[in-house]
């Protein structure tokens, strides 16, 4: 039977001209959709192993942490959590095209009870790499500076360790040489960078022994940007917030900015590629995707999150294509 197609827009993108990553999971039908991608709801290690080979450019993510505490949003212990990942990993290998990218933001902890802290997220890092065969292209860090001073055990009674406000970001590719373009992704120059261009540049050899060229003060458009992202996530009402209370849904409790996917969609992709979060949430990546062009899938296993998350693209969530995945 042929999918409804419900508000987002009023015919089916498969057969209207525009083009849509939910092409690639035919039949199966999504929770919501757009022109360019679709929101499904279900477990996302099924419909990865649906996805054709070499049919994602990039995957951006941010699962589960293995914390101590229990959340609502479900989280595995940290002695299951390299076993948990490993076949979400070998999938995601086998759906990136040779170029693709794996973007993977996953936060440290402790252990339980001591003030030490765990190896967790390295040991998922060299599983990838070591049994999986991914190639780490860079580090990256997320730097929250309104990150909450934790464990309070630690921090604010003993005081004996600082707060933590990074958060690893590792970027891992399928080959070795991944599509990427800094280019897309420049910064503003600094003040002192402009004064340099205005003013003109000379070649000088620094007391290390690097000699800097002329090159280097011409106007490229803006600064190659560091590998720290640095954006605060203590959104309190936002957009995403208001209309989710206002459509009666509990908005999800552990967002990342929209600084992150944001840079790493201009980044490693063009407009027309297929971005993926096997982690959907509040979909935040799939909102990005759509507003830069590029075609999206999202795989959430909880309906009331996959339910807030359309929000993200039309103002409501009261609608669903089929009834009967929610």
């Amino acid at each position: 039977m042929k999918p409804k197609w419900n508000g987002l827009f009023d015919v089916d993108p498969r057969t209207s001209g525009m083009s849509s990553a939910t092409a690639l999971l035919e039949p199966e039908v999504p929770t919501y959709a757009t022109a360019l991608g679709g929101a499904y709801l279900g477990d996302g290690l099924r419909y990865l192993s649906l996805l054709p080979e070499a049919s994602v450019n990039l995957v951006v993510t941010s699962p589960p942490y293995a914390l101590h505490f229990k959340k609502e949003y479900g989280n595995v212990a940290k002695s299951d959590y390299v076993d948990w990942l490993r076949p979400f990993g070998q999938q995601i290998m086998r759906v990136l095209t040779e170029d693709g990218s794996l973007v993977l933001n996953i936060g440290g902890s402790y252990n339980a009870g001591a003030p030490t802290r765990s190896l967790y997220h390295f040991k998922v890092l060299l599983m990838l790499c070591d049994e999986l065969g991914f190639n780490l292209a860079q580090e990256c860090f997320w730097f929250n500076p309104a990150k909450l001073p934790t464990p309070a055990e630690w921090v604010n009674v003993r005081r004996i360790r600082i707060k933590d406000a990074i958060e690893y970001v590792w970027w891992l590719s399928k080959g070795e040489w991944p599509k990427a373009d800094n280019s897309r992704v420049l910064t503003s120059y600094s003040e002192d960078m402009k004064r340099l261009l205005a003013r003109g540049f000379r070649a000088k050899q620094r007391p290390s022994g690097h000699v800097i060229t002329p090159k280097f003060g011409q106007d490229r458009g803006g600064s190659i940007p560091t590998n720290v992202i640095e954006r605060g996530n203590n959104e309190s009402n936002s957009e995403y917030i208001r209309a989710s209370e206002r459509a009666g849904f509990k908005p999800h409790p552990a967002r990342f900015p929209r600084a992150l996917p944001e840079f790493f969609i201009k980044f490693l992709t063009v407009e027309g590629d297929v971005v993926l979060d096997p982690f959907a949430g509040s979909n935040m990546t799939g909102a990005v995707a759509e507003d830069l062009g590029r075609r999206w899938l999202a795989f959430e296993i909880r309906d009331d999150y996959l339910a807030s998350s359309r929000v993200r693209f039309n103002g409501s969530a009261s609608e669903h294509i089929d009834d009967r995945k929610l």
